[in-house]
């Protein structure tokens, strides 16, 4: 799983206090990742919505994810 979706999700949970499932926290680590922020069109955006799903996520998986 990639680095910035496991991130995302630990904001979602850090945050929000809501738990995303892997695949529902992608528009969030798009969103946050570099190479979003750096496309010209960034500057231009004065809002963004992102939709956040699912709460089908191995409870295991996540609390390991969450401690590194």
């Amino acid at each position: 799983m990639d680095i910035e979706i496991v991130e995302a999700m630990r904001l979602c949970l850090e945050i929000l206090k809501v738990v995303v499932e892997p695949s529902g926290a992608i528009g969030l680590a798009a969103v946050l990742s570099d190479s979003f922020k750096q496309n010209p069109s960034w500057k231009d955006c004065n809002s963004i919505g992102i939709i956040l799903s699912g709460g089908n996520v191995d409870l295991g998986m996540l609390w390991n994810s969450y401690k590194n």
